[in-house]
């Protein structure tokens, strides 16, 4: 269970994981007793449980708390909250298994185990992450989630622009282009924006959007996503040019062997580790903004942009 009375910020982000599993687990145990393919289930499972910090998860869950009025102890979070949270987690590990594929990154692990199309095939990869992009929607959408149904299609529009063309979906296409022809350091930006910060981004908005937060909250909430979300991509890039692999769980030097164009190469360690500050001081500036109704879960979010900078896996 969570425990809202301790300021330690890993603790808090393991206990938000733990209970977000819990949920994950419970929800694919549902698909499997409605009748759906034992096999899918099983390789969504193993793609969704497979480890992770759950940072898009605790960003709606951390959210949603600092701004709900009748939220006083963990038991108060509301179950509809949770399965935000694990929409999210949904659409990310679906965004996992296919940039995995072959035709993809073609990577052999992930998070120190088999790629989803290596522990299944590639065919049962692909539909479950489908699958797990069907699924996020479709919490977003049930009414368990949230009595209100314009807050539930706040949710589900806000994610689908996340997740698409314009987001997710985009990036990952001008990834695919950064390996055959060079970008610079502003499409470079744009690229990484859209594959890693669109989502990061949604997920703070979406936890504003459950609590029904007002537009200048949900103002100061995108921001802060957008500069977590960029911050969150260069550590990432630099984890790739000089992580341990070993820790990070997957191979390393993989952008740097594809030639691709990250903000690393263009702007060498050192900038890059001065621009991920620069980023992570525009989100704690953002956040200041905002006037907490739990202070404790705005401090979280603050100590959020500072540890995704110094994260090592």
């Amino acid at each position: 269970m969570l425990s809202p009375d301790t300021a330690d910020l890993s603790v808090q982000m393991q206990q938000i994981a733990r209970q977000t599993d819990t949920v994950l687990t419970h929800i694919f145990d549902e698909e499997k007793a409605s009748g759906a393919a034992t096999r899918l289930v099983d390789a969504m499972a193993y793609s969704t449980l497979n480890g992770g910090k759950r940072v898009r998860a605790f960003l709606v869950v951390a959210t949603a708390a600092m701004l709900m009025e009748d939220i006083h102890t963990d038991a108060d979070i509301p179950a509809g909250a949770w399965h935000v949270a694990a929409a999210f987690e949904c659409l990310h590990a679906y965004s996992l298994i296919h940039d995995d594929l072959p035709a993809m990154d073609d990577a052999a692990t992930r998070r120190g185990k088999p790629s989803c199309h290596l522990a299944f095939d590639q065919a049962t990869a692909i539909l479950a992450g489908d699958a797990l992009q069907s699924l996020a929607f479709q919490l977003l959408s049930a009414p368990s989630t949230h009595v209100d149904p314009m807050i539930r299609a706040e949710l589900v529009l806000n994610l689908a622009v996340a997740a698409g063309d314009a987001g997710m979906a985009g990036g990952q296409m001008l990834d695919l282009e950064a390996e055959t022809q060079a970008l610079d350091y502003a499409d470079t930006a744009r690229m990484q924006g859209l594959k890693t910060g669109a989502l990061i981004t949604s997920s703070v908005r979406a936890g504003g959007q459950y609590a029904g937060a007002n537009a200048d909250i949900m103002a100061h909430l995108a921001i802060y996503g957008k500069a977590v979300g960029q911050a969150f991509q260069i550590a990432d890039d630099l984890l790739d040019a000089e992580g341990d692999e070993a820790i990070v769980g997957k191979p390393l030097g993989q952008d740097d062997w594809r030639g691709k164009s990250t903000l690393v190469a263009h702007l060498g360690l050192d900038g890059a580790r001065q621009e991920a500050s620069k980023q992570v001081d525009q989100a704690r500036q953002a956040l200041a903004q905002i006037s907490p109704v739990h202070p404790l879960w705005h401090g979280y979010l603050d100590d959020m942009a500072q540890y995704i900078i110094t994260r090592n896996a």
